[in-house]
C-alpha cells in the first residue's frame, strides 16, 4: 500500500579524522501518498544521500523519517532496509543477464505462490508496455525496454514508496524524454508515491508533482 513520506530536520554526515563531515542539515520534506516528488540539484548537494537514508543504507545523525505512520529512522531507531517496504530503481538497470524479463520482474516475489506470482508479473509487464516481451533476455531488449523491466521489478512487491536515482541518465536524449513521460504516467496510474533524484530541471518538471531544489550544505 502506497504511503506518505515525512522527513523532519534531517542531518546526514560521516566521520573523518578531522571530525564529522556534514552532508545535509535541517532538511525537511513532505510527500503526500500517491504523489511524485523530485530532489533537484547539482552533484554533491546530498540528493542520493537522502535516498540512501530513506532506504536504510545510511545512518541518520539527527531528525526523523516517517513512511505513513511508521518511523523508519530517528533518535535510537533504524529499521532494517528489508523491513521498510521501499523499492529502488537506479541508473544501472541491475537486471540479471541470465534471467528473462518475466524472471527478472518476478525475482522479488519468490515467496508468492506460482499462480499469484505469474499473474502479478504479467500485469506489470502489461502496465509497462512489454506484455509480449516476457521471454526475452536483457541483451535482447533496448535500453528503454530494460529500464521498463527494471521499473516493473521495482513495483512488483507493491512498495509503499519508490525511489528513483537518476534512472534515465544512461539513455539517449530522445529515449530519456519519452521514458520520463511513460514512467510518470505509470506511477500516476498505479497511485505510487515516488521520489525522483535528478540534476535535470526539465526531467523534474515533467515528472514531479513537487520539486525540492537542493544546494550543497554551507558550514
Amino acid at each position: 500500500m502506497t504511503a506518505s513520506l515525512q522527513i523532519a530536520q534531517l542531518q546526514l554526515g560521516y566521520d573523518t579524522p578531522k571530525g564529522l563531515h556534514t552532508v545535509l542539515q535541517g532538511f525537511d520534506l513532505q510527500v503526500p501518498a500517491g504523489h511524485i516528488a523530485s530532489l533537484l540539484g547539482p552533484s554533491g548537494c546530498g540528493k542520493t544521500s537522502v535516498l540512501r537514508a530513506i532506504a536504510g543504507f545510511e545512518p541518520v545523525r539527527a531528525g526523523s523519517i516517517h513512511l505513513g505512520e511508521v518511523l523508519l529512522s530517528g533518535p535510537g531507531t533504524h529499521l532494517p532496509p528489508e523491513q521498510r517496504h521501499v523499492g529502488m530503481m537506479f541508473q544501472e538497470y541491475g537486471l540479471f543477464p541470465h534471467l528473462t524479463a518475466v524472471q527478472n520482474v518476478g525475482f522479488g516475489l519468490r515467496r508468492m505462490g506460482k499462480p499469484e506470482r505469474d499473474k502479478r508479473v504479467q500485469e506489470l509487464l502489461a502496465v509497462v508496455g512489454l506484455a509480449n516481451s516476457g521471454s526475452k533476455f536483457p541483451h535482447e531488449l533496448s535500453g528503454g525496454q530494460q529500464q521498463r523491466v527494471a521499473l516493473a521489478r521495482a513495483l512488483a512487491p507493491s512498495p509503499a514508496l519508490l525511489l528513483l536515482d537518476e534512472p534515465f541518465s544512461n539513455l539517449d536524449a530522445a529515449t530519456r524524454e519519452r521514458l520520463t513521460l511513460e514512467v510518470r504516467d505509470i506511477l500516476r496510474a498505479t497511485g505510487q508515491t515516488a521520489i525522483l533524484v535528478t540534476h535535470n530541471a526539465q526531467e523534474a518538471e515533467t515528472m514531479a508533482d513537487q520539486i525540492c531544489r537542493m544546494t550543497p550544505v554551507q558550514l
